[in-house]
Parts: structure tokens; C-alpha cells; sequence
């Protein structure tokens, strides 16, 4: 239903602008699959939140976590479905873990936080912003600025897990930080079937000039 709704759309929209190419209009389409796709299971989402009884930290780990997944990338799963489920994986489950959860003592929290914060910083370095073949980041500008991003909100999340006293906000952003850096990773590609968009456009561009 929301890809007929989206397509519909979209020969609506190449109707009133006829300069709309075939390749404008498939990131057109894809980005309004997105936005449209999207909202009911943010709803749903926040609707799952208040029957575990973590609306609240379901609502804060969606707004803690999402500048650095907009900044950094990862990856997207094929259906409405797959999504959903690891959405609420991702927000639910993770306000659900971290109201329970406490580190036995500070010095494991140091240690953890140390050791996302340097995964984090070499996996920031290789893959952000990781795209996708739907959605390919092509810009230098565009690149350089997201990665710039990636590293700013990476470094801020891991401050602030590590200085701030609430023990739910702070197991918030590690918990949050650590799942959307695997995000972005090659083998988290490799096991959804998602392809980097810039390196499947280098490909594209130097078989054009062999």
C-alpha cells in the first residue's frame, strides 16, 4: 500500500515537472517511502514504549540517538516489517534494557564507554556516512560534513554517558551509540544485503570509462 501510495506520487510530481529523470525520481520515490513508511511505525513505536512502561526513555533514546544515525548513515532493511521490528529493537528495547540495567561498579562503565568510544572513532574513520544504493551520498561536500558530524555526536554521546549521574540516560547513549555503530559496518551491510551507495557508484563510474 505505501509503495502504490509513493508511486503514485511520484508520475503526480513527474507530471508537473517533466525535467524529473528516471534516476531523480527513484531517490524522489525512495525518500518518500521513507517519510511515509515511516511515521505509523514511530506511532507504533512510541505506542509499544507506553505498554512496556518506557515511554519516556523511548522517546529520549529516539531523540538521543537519531542526529547521530541522520549524521553517520547505516543500514536499511528490505521490508516495512524488518524495519519495525528492529526500530523498536533499536528504541524500545533499548529504553526497556537500560531502566533494568546497571554496571556493577564504575570502572566497567569507564572501560565500556572507552572501548565504544574507540570502535566507535575507527568505524566513524572507515565507513560514515555509510549510504545506501537507494539513497548514495555523491557530494564531497555532503560526505566530508556528515563524517565531520559523525565524529562531533559520537564524541558529545560519550561525554555525556560518561559525566551525566542519571544511570538510565547514560545507559541510554551506550547502549544507542554502540548498536548504531555496528550500524554501520561492513559485516552489518553484508548480513542485510545492503550495499554502500558511494563505493557501487565509484564501481559504476570506472566500468563507464574502461
Amino acid at each position: 500500500m505505501v509503495d502504490k501510495f509513493c508511486n503514485y506520487l511520484v508520475n503526480k510530481i513527474r507530471k508537473q515537472m517533466p525535467e524529473i529523470d528516471d534516476e531523480r525520481a527513484e531517490v524522489i520515490l525512495y525518500g518518500l517511502q521513507l517519510f511515509i513508511g515511516e511515521m505509523p511505525k514511530i506511532f507504533l513505536m512510541f505506542a509499544i514504549g507506553i505498554l512496556l512502561g518506557v515511554w519516556w526513555q523511548t522517546l529520549l533514546a529516539f531523540f538521543l540517538i537519531l542526529p547521530y544515525r541522520v549524521a553517520s548513515g547505516g543500514f536499511h532493511l528490505k521490508t516495512h516489517i524488518g524495519c519495525f521490528v528492529c526500530t523498536n529493537l533499536v528504541y524500545c528495547g533499548n529504553a526497556y534494557i537500560s531502566t533494568l540495567w546497571n554496571f556493577p561498579n564504575q570502572i566497567t562503565k569507564y572501560i565500556t564507554i572507552l572501548l565504544i568510544w574507540i570502535f566507535g572513532l575507527i568505524m566513524v574513520s572507515i565507513y560514515a556516512p555509510a549510504d545506501t544504493e537507494n539513497l548514495p551520498i555523491l557530494t564531497k561536500k555532503e560526505r566530508k560534513t556528515k563524517k565531520v558530524l559523525s565524529y562531533i555526536l559520537l564524541n558529545v554521546n560519550m561525554l555525556v554517558a560518561l559525566l551525566i549521574p542519571n544511570v538510565t540516560i547514560s545507559n541510554i547513549l551506550i547502549l544507542g551509540t554502540i548498536l548504531q555503530t555496528l550500524s554501520i559496518t561492513r559485516i552489518a551491510y553484508i548480513i542485510t544485503k545492503n550495499k554502500y551507495g558511494y563505493e557501487e557508484y565509484l564501481k559504476q563510474q570506472q566500468q563507464a570509462t574502461i
